[in-house]
């Protein structure tokens, strides 16, 4: 995070080659404290106490987070303010009350009880925290709140699938309009069951349904003449469908969405539906839907590790991206298939790990995409950790930030380069600038200085 009115002092905050004194500077000043909330490792004493000094309970609250020393948080136990003292526990209990519990070791510091009591407590919003965060409760606490008085804590009980719903409550459960969605995502359902659940019309109950891996071919048979996109999705996807009626499904749902319909935009892209059943097929089944023209289920069978050769061949020209994407991550994938990918399209960095971190991926070839057209591969250069100063000047001067921040933080930067990064219009350039730890120490005190620290 930055701080968008002091950059400098919130990169300076998180600079792991600032000395202690440094800190405890930052710590008078609400941005400095921003970046030291932001820091990785420990935390000196000195500076958690100046945090505590001029943060208050604000500090108190990141302070019970880090890596502090026993005497700090016996500092916080038994401070004078309870403003401080009682920070961390009232943040957590405000969490709470506002259905957004963080963790069960947390929830059992705040209330000064173990879990099994508190997955009792007469507080429904604290029976669904504990249902939201105690992941791994005994099946005895979990049939406690799956018959919970509170649909709130019902629902929180059956989000995930661990430790799950036992078969005994799946009729009752599938029955309860607070959970019925979470529990038909992923039991095995009656046909009596399906029955009910579609007389529903609720929109997350269908997609529940949808989504179910145990359907069976006569429910899917059930299932094809719908009307409703995300079920005609879900049958589509089926291993039970026959790619005449796949294609005639998707065709419908394909229509519906160029003429504007956001639930059929949303049943094909936003929903995430893919034939997952495909993964565990024998590999004559999954070869058979190498040619199958719905990228989905190509994309699928890319993410397979024993395909022949010329099936990869084929995966790796395929017109569809993400087709390329997932074949590029098999380990055995070719330097040049990797690098023709990463320089026509980039990277996806919100999936990692990243293609340029491939162990086959010719990494000598990264600090040509310096002179790329595309800024998300410049940008990609970056990822040479000895990129020569000569091209980190060109990235330190590209017209995209996001470009100059990765320079910013490169660690092959020089304090030349580094002075009008400290200036820079984006706030993100000149924090991640200051973050740096080739930062002179100097200039880190001349920081302070001008920011009256």
């Amino acid at each position: 995070m930055v701080s968008l009115r002091q950059p400098r002092l919130s990169g300076l905050g998180r600079n792991p080659a600032a000395a202690v004194d440094v800190l405890v500077r930052l710590a008078a000043h609400a941005a400095g404290r921003h970046g030291l909330r932001m820091r990785s490792g420990p935390v000196a004493d000195t500076v958690a106490e100046a945090m505590l000094t001029h943060g208050g309970g604000d500090s108190a609250v990141s302070l019970s987070w880090r890596q502090v020393s026993p005497a700090i948080r016996r500092r916080i136990a038994e401070y004078p303010d309870p403003a401080v003292r009682d920070a961390h526990a009232d943040f957590v209990k405000r969490m709470v009350e506002r259905g957004a519990a963080t963790s069960i070791e947390d929830l059992a510091e705040a209330y000064g009880r173990p879990p099994a009591e508190l997955a009792a407590a007469s507080d429904p919003k604290l029976r669904a925290a504990v249902a939201h965060t105690w992941r791994d409760r005994p099946m005895t606490i979990q049939r406690a709140l799956l018959t919970d008085p509170d649909p709130t804590v019902r629902a929180a009980a059956t989000r995930d699938a661990h430790p799950g719903v036992p078969a005994e409550y799946h009729e009752r459960c599938l029955a309860d309009p607070a959970v019925q969605a979470n529990v038909a995502r992923r039991v095995p359902l009656t046909s009596d069951q399906l029955t009910r659940l579609l007389a529903t019309g609720d929109d997350d109950v269908l997609c529940a349904v949808a989504s179910n891996p145990h359907l069976t071919a006569d429910m899917v048979a059930r299932l094809q003449d719908s009307e409703i996109p995300v079920l005609r999705v879900a049958v589509a996807y089926s291993r039970h469908c026959s790619p005449q009626t796949r294609d005639r499904l998707l065709a419908l749902v394909e229509a519906e969405g160029a003429s504007g319909s956001d639930a059929a935009a949303i049943a094909l892209h936003w929903l995430g539906f893919e034939p997952r059943w495909l993964r565990d097929a024998p590999l004559a089944e999954r070869l058979t839907y190498l040619d199958c023209q719905h990228a989905v289920f190509r994309r699928v069978l890319a993410t397979s590790r024993d395909l022949p050769r010329h099936a990869w061949q084929q995966l790796d020209d395929d017109p569809d991206v993400s087709v390329r994407r997932a074949a590029a991550r098999r380990p055995d994938a070719p330097p040049q298939v990797l690098l023709r990918l990463v320089r026509a399209h980039g990277e996806v960095h919100h999936r990692p790990p990243l293609l340029v971190d491939h162990p086959n991926f010719p990494r000598q070839a990264l600090r040509g995409f310096v002179d790329e057209p595309d800024p998300a591969v410049r940008f990609l250069a970056l990822e040479d950790a000895t990129l020569p100063v000569a091209e980190l000047r060109r990235l330190a001067d590209d017209k995209e930030w996001f470009v100059r921040a990765g320079a910013a933080r490169h660690p092959n930067v020089t304090a030349v380069l580094l002075e009008p990064l400290l200036t820079d219009p984006e706030p993100r350039v000149v924090d991640a600038a200051a973050a740096n730890p080739a930062l002179p120490i100097a200039w880190m005190y001349r920081i302070l200085a001008e920011s009256g620290l």
